[in-house]
């Protein structure tokens, strides 16, 4: 029974009373300063002086059935010094007696701090048995055996690195400083990100609750649970993971950016981190920056032969402006990384402004934007047009002043690459205009838009021929266009199996929609009077698909299904 459930109060005043340990009004004392302080009862009578530390470690023994260690009960040398280092032991007032088979024989000043004993046994994988020692014991036992003179303990209820109310204000900094540096601390921060390397996460989660800190990757767009951990390591887990990121570990009221340079297996990895508080901690996410896992070139990103071809037409204008669409995650940076890898000649003068540099491309200035010191977007851009460019790429246009550069940049003769959250390559139009871009210097400017997203690939370990494949057309949410001539015949259906972890999916390909603008669509674009629909017919009169169209085929080739299709395509 926890010393915060009420029965324990009464349970425990009468073995007091029954020992002759205190008196009734000792008991009815503490009881008052115990409900009015929120103080456990046990730590009130000692703070008092209504019961000795002594004694209250042998009422723990006699409540809880332990047994008392002594000073002949403890060993000659310190016990796995390797693994459990003394500032743990005193934060968490524990002490390793014996080991057998698996099983540690823990001695705790506490023996309801279950936190710190699930703790151990985490770390070290072990069962743990407790028996119950007094703070002057242990801390004689501290001094003998580690040779440590300055032994202040602290006081019950902090516990090891227990955090309450989830603000984390009671957890000393200093503490916690050196409680994840310790090598279990340091082995599991490491273990989870070189897991998520190795299965090609895109983003590790973690995620605190009441009771346990949930790990999550996000596997080919979709989240899957890693792990669980004991709701013990929740700060300690945080706070490694902000002292790699080089961030403010007092700071857990306010949110926080900071990157991690680590490696696995050798490889440099790029680990972006981001801090949020909530109720039971903060939350994190480390966004995984792989530089070896991403290629670089159209043939492997699975785009279709006919937008690979027009892409690149596109690409070889002297000047206009290029735009890739989709919601985050959608692979846009990539595609534009691998525009420019491939524009990147010795004649040419190639200059990216980015929030953040995802990854360096050799040859290319890029330039990290800096709000705080008034290196935005604008500024940034302004300054690159004085540097005599050729090319210039744009991470996100995001307002009015930025898309104004873009066009001035384009009609003074540059090649102007960029990214919108649009969902479709008309929509983008649209969206230039909202934000106040005259029709006129879009219809001058604009030469391309690609919406694209990205759709689950078939494992090819255990995929098989859809059994759907009869009728597929009738599981379609629209339409075929009766243009679109389609044999569904390679159409294949997931299964999952041990190379794929179950999902029967692995790896990620591109599905896309190209929108060129010809002169047709340019007039239409100047007009006032056209919508979007009008300027979809006119793209369809050219041989435009859209991004449902470009999916089904890749259905209809085994390489993803018609489920993921209509995930990606519904809001286009």
């Amino acid at each position: 029974m926890s010393p915060r459930q009420a029965g324990f109060v009464d349970a425990f005043s009468a073995l007091l009373l029954r020992e002759g340990l205190v008196d009734a009004a000792a008991v009815t004392r503490a009881k008052r300063a115990s409900e009015a302080t929120f103080e456990r009862l046990d730590a009130v009578m000692v703070k008092l002086g209504l019961l000795s530390e002594a004694d209250l470690c042998g009422a723990y023994a006699a409540y809880c059935g332990l047994k008392i260690v002594r000073s002949s009960d403890l060993p000659l040398q310190p016990l796995l010094a390797d693994r459990l280092k003394l500032t743990f032991l005193k934060g968490s007032r524990t002490l390793p007696i014996s080991v057998s088979d698996g099983v540690l024989l823990l001695a705790t000043v506490d023996p309801f701090d279950e936190e710190a004993h699930k703790a151990i046994s985490y770390m070290l994988g072990w069962r743990v048995d407790l028996a119950v020692i007094a703070p002057a014991d242990i801390e004689r036992a501290f001094r003998k055996l580690y040779q440590d003179d300055g032994a202040e303990l602290v006081g019950g209820d902090q516990g090891l690195i227990t955090v309450g109310s989830g603000d984390g204000n009671e957890i000393d900094v200093e503490r916690l400083r050196d409680i994840a540096n310790e090598a279990p601390i340091i082995r599991l921060v490491n273990q989870i990100i070189a897991s998520a390397v190795e299965r090609g996460a895109s983003d590790i989660h973690i995620e605190p609750g009441r009771d346990a800190v949930m790990v999550r990757f996000r596997l080919d767009g979709f989240l899957q649970q890693e792990r669980v951990v004991p709701s013990t390591f929740r700060a300690a887990l945080t706070t490694r993971i902000k002292i790699m990121a080089k961030l403010d570990i007092a700071e857990r009221r306010l949110p926080q950016d900071g990157r991690i340079k680590t490696a696995v297996r050798g490889t440099e990895i790029d680990v972006r981190v981001s801090t949020l508080p909530t109720a039971f901690g903060e939350s994190l996410v480390l966004r995984i920056l792989d530089r070896t896992r991403v290629e670089l070139e159209f043939s492997k990103l699975g785009l279709d032969p006919a937008i690979q071809a027009g892409l690149h037409g596109l690409m070889e204008l002297p000047s206009g402006i290029i735009l890739v669409t989709g919601p985050t995650g959608s692979g846009k940076t990539t595609t534009l990384y691998t525009a420019l890898k491939e524009l990147n000649r010795p004649e040419l003068k190639l200059f990216t402004v980015e929030d953040p540099i995802e990854y360096q491309l050799g040859g290319v200035n890029q330039i990290q934007v800096q709000p705080q010191i008034g290196l935005d977007f604008p500024a940034a851009l302004r300054s690159i047009l004085r540097q005599d460019p050729d090319i210039i790429m744009i991470g996100e246009i995001r307002d009015l002043e930025t898309a104004r550069i873009a066009v001035q940049a384009s009609l003074t003769g540059h090649l102007v690459f960029s990214t919108l959250h649009t969902n479709s390559a008309v929509a983008a139009i649209t969206r230039l205009i909202d934000i106040g871009i005259e029709r006129y210097l879009l219809a001058s400017t604009l030469t391309g838009i690609m919406a694209q997203r990205l759709v689950r690939r078939l494992c090819s370990h255990c995929a098989r021929g859809a059994a759907y494949r009869a009728e597929a057309p009738s599981r379609m949410r629209w339409p075929v266009p009766d243009d679109l001539v389609i044999d569904w015949s390679g159409a294949r259906e997931a299964v999952g199996c041990d190379s794929c972890h179950g999902t029967g999916y692995l790896g990620r390909t591109s599905v896309a929609e190209l929108l060129v603008i010809d002169d047709d669509m340019r007039e239409a674009v100047g007009r006032r009077s056209d919508d979007q629909r009008t300027m979809i017919s006119l793209a369809r009169d050219a041989g435009f698909r859209t991004l449902y169209e470009a999916g089904l085929i890749k259905v209809s080739k085994g390489e993803t299904t018609i489920e993921e299709v209509l995930r990606v395509s519904r809001s286009s």
